[in-house]
Order: structure tokens, then sequence, then C-alpha cells
């Protein structure tokens, strides 16, 4: 299974090009919508979120309601592209709002330099448009996919914020369970499962930051329930699960670490306090803990599989850092385009469909199949060997 992207910020929209889908997933358009809504919410997000209502349109390889094996196509519009058309315009002549527009003070933290160096542009607005975050309600578009896919075999994922702007959440005081920590993170605008003082003081976080005209990370943890063991493989590297999952996460804007289960204290415990323990529990084998996250020689053993993604600070800044003028060499102060303080919540929601498009590759892999019944039989028949 192979996806595809493209797309610019302020273009007419964004297109998904999926394909090695099996025929036969339903596909619940109103799922799809419900998962774009998710990532365009969260406190802390700017002004485009008033702009944009992402809805999905189907082009191809869904027929009646279902997959039918073909590569499927997505498209997301762009609305705000009514005010940018004469910018962003892919024919004609060089417009004078296209040089107003252009922009020559790379941010710090961003893609802009980067990008000069790489392709050699001159007008940042060339790297901005590409990398910019927008991207990711692509993705989100095709992780739903993935998720539609999973849930025909009882697997389901879900986010939620355990630190923003260095806010920290307890693990103590998280519910006790899957269900109610998804409830409890669903019903907030930081999809944060903490305590009321917790969300209470990372709206004055966000607040304060906005008012100094600077931006905040912080860390999601992401996690998919029922997934079955066997998936990955020890035998080679490129097929460790884990290092698929780290690209996957990875690979979203401003996520500079990703962590499997509790990888980020490892370095502090000792293996008998990190490792665990295999045992025997009416008749099944269980772990009663999960630091592996899921995840042993790059192969899921059965547990929940969970990761830790961690977002930095936005790298556009009303208080902007200093910067160099591309075009004069002179000392400026770095580029600022429209901006959220944080995007933190809406990181939970493009880590969920990363992770899925990553499960859902490597579960086709394992099981096989053109059709959704027959990947049931195979799945079936591998687990009554």
């Amino acid at each position: 299974m192979r996806f595809y992207t493209a797309g610019e910020s302020h273009g007419q929209g964004l297109t998904v090009f999926m394909d090695g889908l099996p025929a036969g997933i339903c596909v619940d358009e109103a799922f799809i919508n419900e998962q774009l809504a998710r990532r365009q919410k969260g406190y802390g997000r700017g002004g485009r979120m008033a702009i944009e209502t992402d809805t999905v349109k189907i082009l191809n390889g869904v027929r009646f309601g279902q997959t039918t094996g073909a590569p499927i196509t997505l498209w997301i519009e762009n609305r705000d592209f009514r005010n940018w058309e004469t910018i962003m315009a892919t024919g004609g002549e060089r417009t004078e709002a296209a040089e107003e527009k252009s922009f020559h003070r790379p941010r710090p933290g961003h893609a802009d330099l980067a990008g000069h160096y790489k392709y050699g542009h001159q007008d940042l607005r060339d790297v901005l448009e590409r990398s910019s975050a927008r991207e990711t309600a692509a993705r989100v578009a095709a992780g739903a996919i993935a998720q539609l896919l999973l849930k025909e075999f009882e697997i389901r994922l879900y986010s939620h914020v355990l630190v923003l702007g260095g806010v920290a959440v307890d693990p103590a005081t998280l519910p006790q369970s899957h269900e109610a920590i998804i409830k409890r993170a669903e019903s907030n605008d930081f999809r944060c499962a903490g305590p009321d003082n917790i969300l209470a003081e990372m709206k004055e976080r966000v607040d304060a930051a906005l008012k100094e005209g600077v931006t905040l990370g912080g860390r999601i943890e992401v996690v998919a329930l029922g997934v079955p063991p066997g998936l990955g493989s020890y035998a080679q590297w490129d097929l460790k699960l884990d290092g698929l999952l780290a690209q996957g996460l990875m690979s979203i804007p401003a996520v500079k670490a990703v962590a499997i289960g509790s990888g980020d204290i490892a370095d502090q415990v000792t293996g008998e306090e990190f490792h665990d323990a295999i045992v025997m529990e009416k008749g099944k084998i269980t772990r009663p803990t999960n630091r592996a996250g899921g995840l042993e020689g790059g192969v899921t053993n059965g547990m929940p599989v969970i990761a830790h993604v961690v977002m930095k600070p936005i790298s556009t800044m009303r208080k902007a850092l200093p910067s160099v003028n591309l075009q004069t060499g002179a000392a400026e102060e770095a580029h600022f385009e429209r901006s959220d303080v944080t995007a933190v919540p809406a990181c939970g929601v493009v880590a969920e469909a990363m992770m899925a498009l990553t499960l859902a590759q490597v579960f086709l892999q394992k099981f096989g199949g053109d059709s959704v019944a027959e990947l049931k039989a195979h799945k079936i028949a591998e687990f009554n060997v």
C-alpha cells in the first residue's frame, strides 16, 4: 500500500493518491470529514481554521460506498484559494500581487532556508507553500481510509496530549481505561485527558504565549488497540515496525522526537524496571506492563501499540527571530506568516493518521489479499494454525 499527497497551502486544494488497498472497504465519507474537522480544532489555532472547513471529495476508486481495489484519489478544496488565485496561478506571467507576497527572510526552524539551498528558490514562498503543515489535511484523509480498513479487524486508534508548553499531565491522574481517556480527551479543546487544573494551566500558557508573540510545542501519546501480534519483522532493518512508525511519525511537520512506549526513559532505569514480564493469566500469555509499547524486536507482541510524539514550537512567530534577507544579505527579522500559537492537539490527529497508514501497510503485508473478505479468511487461518 502506498499513498502520496500533492498541493500547496494556498493553492487550489490538496490531492491524495492511494494505491494497494483491497476491495470491499466500507468508505464512510462522514468519518473522513470528522477526522478532518478534528485536525482543525484545538485551543491556540490561528485564523486559517476560521476560513477552511475541510471536506473530502472522493474522485476515484470507490463505488457505491466501497473500495474497488483500484487506486483511490481524494480531493480537499482550499477555500482560501479565492484570495490567492493571482498569487498562486499555475500559468501566465508573474503578477504584482505575487511579488507583494514573495519573501526573502527565512524563518529559523522552517524549511525556508533549506529549500533555498536545495532548489535554488529565491522567492521563499515556493518553499513555504509545499512545506506548510496544511499538507497534513491530506494525510488525515488518507489515514481515515486506513482506519476504516483497520476497523474491519477491530483495530482502532486514539491520541491525547500529555504536555503543552511545559504544562505536563501527571500519568497517575489519567483515567484508568482507554475508553475513559478517549472520552475525556475528546471533550475539550486541548485533547488532553488530564484534570481540570491542568487544562486551566494549559489555557493560561497559550494565552500568555499569544500576548508574547511566541509559539508552544508539546508531547502527544498515540495508541492503537487490538493490533494482532506478528506485524513487522526482526529479519531486516527496513522492515522493523518501530522503525517504520518512527519514520511516519517523524515526517509530520514540526515533530522532532518519537519514542515507542516508554523508550524515552530507557536511559534512566534498569532492565528489571523497564522490561515487561511475561505471565500466564486465564490460560493466555499476557503482560502486566507495556513499557515496550507493543513492539519487541520490531514486531508487534499483542499489546497496544503506543508512541510518544514530541512537536516543537511552530517556527512562524510574531516575535520573530533574527534572520538574513537573501536578496540583500542584510540582517533582518524573520518573515511572519499567519500562524497558530500551538497545533499540538491537532498534531495528535495527524499522528493517528500516520500510525494507521503504517499499521495498515504491515497488516496487508502479513495477511495479504485483494479484498477485505480474503484478508479476513487469511487472518482467521493464520490464528487457527
